[in-house]
C-alpha cells in the first residue's frame, strides 16, 4: 500500500495558511532522488505560503523533510509559480527559492506585498 503522507500534511498545512483553499493543488512524483511534492495556489495566496524573506516555504520544507525521515524518504518541494505571475516573464518557471528583494514591480509582487500586510495583525 502507497504511503501518501507527506502530500496529505502538504495540503494540510497549506489549506490552513491560504485563503483560497480549494485551489490548492499538490502532485506527488517519486524518483530514484526521494519525492518531488509540487505545488500550486492561488496568485494571491502566495505571499501566505512563501512568507516573509521566504521563511514559511523555508518552515514547510524542514517538516517535510521530517515526515520524510519518518518514513526513509527524501521530499523536496517545488513551489510553482501562479499563471499570469511576473517572475520570469510569465514562461512557466518554477520558483522553488524566491527572493523577496528588489525585483521586478509586476501584479505578482503587489499581490505578495498585500498579502504581507494581511499579515501584519
Amino acid at each position: 500500500m502507497q504511503n501518501y503522507q507527506d502530500q496529505e500534511f502538504l495540503e494540510y498545512v497549506i489549506k490552513m495558511l491560504v485563503d483560497n483553499p480549494d485551489d490548492v493543488k499538490v502532485n506527488r512524483q517519486v524518483d530514484e532522488m526521494g519525492v518531488l511534492l509540487t505545488l500550486d495556489v492561488n496568485a494571491a495566496d502566495m505571499g501566505k505560503v512563501i512568507g516573509r524573506s521566504g521563511n514559511t516555504a523555508k518552515a514547510i520544507r524542514i517538516l517535510l523533510r521530517v515526515v520524510g525521515m519518518k518514513n526513509n524518504a527524501r521530499v523536496n518541494l517545488k513551489i510553482n509559480e501562479p499563471a499570469g505571475g511576473s517572475r520570469m516573464g510569465g514562461m512557466g518557471m518554477t520558483s522553488s527559492s524566491m527572493s523577496m528583494g528588489g525585483g521586478e514591480q509586476g501584479a505578482a509582487s503587489k499581490s505578495v506585498d498585500e498579502a504581507l500586510e494581511d499579515l501584519r495583525l
